[in-house]
């Protein structure tokens, strides 16, 4: 009896209490999963003198890695929605550790795109449900859960540029199959994640059913919801293309333009990340205080001047301005998924594999289009006109304020 009373007693406090030891993990975790993926775009100078690669068949590569990891998120999220699978997180970097050993060894085109599909549908399988057990363990901090996860991401992201002259530039192709050892601690840590998530799958079972049962009945179609959702989306979209932008094609443009080394060019884009990184961090807490629309708004807009600006500035400028347009883009990031899910409560699978997923997909649709108008006009015009996307936060003041989400997600 006794233990039967205690049970609801511990549900209770681990839903409001903040598990900050598998914030940390699932977060290096993600730090761990992004690095690797990051190594494809910054294997691109490597691959484009190694294999005389050009612009349009660098962003095949790029669109193959997150087209495939972008479509399979928002299946994955709706299926583990429904059934939880949480040793889905290290098979699926498993197949990232096949996908990265290949790529280090890929001796023609085809096989690099093959390698590089294998690492997509592993970060496909982990990123909604790394962002799952982000919300499990967020207790009552949800903005500042989602940083903590999201800032490992994109920490691992912005580790690539150190990645290319560090690691790639002196060894070469070959040096990409050392990441398996990133991936190989990634699994070992993400089955310890696995082994807690199934002890709170099975604590915390029959609240779950019951916030499934309720989630069926919220307003989470209305049409208001899906503009809303539409125009978070189209605020990601925008985001994406300019990132994949300069993350695929920015080293070319300053060893173009600026006469770079490949290495230095990698520590202006190394920048660039990192800022982002710092960015995605403190984007959390700034919206728990300020309110997310006004975040996601304050997001897009302060990054207009510099983002348009940048290719038009001496060097020292343009890595100052890299900074601010990496810190300020990015606060919006993690807000833009906790805003998601509160709009459609109950399904935080679907809703990472929107935000995240399908983001990085238009990302990757973006750097095939952005590498043609590379190849058409040329790399300096591609940069200059890319720096406009992020006017398109303007349509962020149609989004509803925090209080009417909080009023559709706590009414219903």
């Amino acid at each position: 009896m006794t233990q039967q009373a205690a049970l609801p007693a511990k549900v209770t406090n681990t839903s409001e209490s903040t598990i900050y030891k598998i914030l940390f993990i699932i977060g290096l975790c993600h730090l761990l999963n992004d690095a690797i993926q990051s190594v494809v775009p910054a294997m691109f100078p490597i691959l484009e003198k190694s294999m005389g690669l050009t612009f349009t068949q660098l962003g095949i590569i790029a669109f193959s890695l997150n087209m495939v990891s972008s479509v399979m998120q928002p299946v994955v999220g709706t299926f583990t929605d429904k059934k939880p699978m949480p040793y889905a997180l290290p098979i699926g970097l498993t197949l990232t550790l096949f996908g990265i050993l290949g790529l280090g060894f890929a001796s023609n085109f085809g096989m690099i795109v093959v390698s590089v599909i294998f690492i997509g549908l592993g970060s496909s399988v982990f990123h909604p449900e790394g962002s799952r057990v982000a919300h499990m363990a967020a207790g009552n901090r949800r903005g500042l859960a989602q940083s903590i996860y999201q800032v490992g991401g994109n920490t691992g992201q912005a580790l690539a540029p150190l990645i290319t002259a560090l690691i790639l530039v002196p060894l070469g192709q070959i040096g990409a199959s050392w990441f398996t050892i990133a991936a190989a601690l990634a699994v070992v840590l993400l089955v310890y994640i696995a082994i807690w998530y199934n002890q709170r799958l099975a604590v915390t079972s029959n609240t779950t059913k019951r916030k499934k049962a309720d989630s069926e009945n919220m307003i989470g179609l209305s049409k208001d919801v899906k503009k809303a959702l539409a125009l978070i989306l189209l605020l990601i979209f925008a985001r994406s293309w300019y990132i994949s932008g300069m993350t695929n094609f920015y080293a070319f443009y300053a060893i173009k333009v600026y006469s770079m080394t490949i290495k230095a060019s990698q520590l202006y884009l190394f920048a660039f990340l990192v800022a982002g990184a710092f960015g995605t961090f403190f984007g959390g807490p700034l919206s728990d205080r300020f309110g997310k629309k006004r975040i996601i708004s304050f997001s897009m807009l302060a990054t207009v001047p510099f983002s348009i600006l940048i290719p038009f500035v001496p060097s020292y400028i343009a890595f100052i301005f890299l900074l601010l347009t990496g810190f300020i883009l990015m606060t919006s990031f993690s807000v833009t998924v906790v805003y998601a899910q509160e709009l459609v409560p109950g399904k935080i699978g679907l809703m990472s594999g929107l935000t995240v997923g399908l983001a990085f997909g238009m990302g990757a649709i973006g750097s095939v289009g952005l590498g043609y108008i590379a190849d058409l006009i040329s790399i300096q015009s591609m940069v200059s006109c890319i720096g406009i996307l992020p006017l398109l936060g303007l349509t962020a003041f149609l989004l509803p304020n925090d209080n009417k989400v909080r009023e559709w997600y706590q009414g219903n």
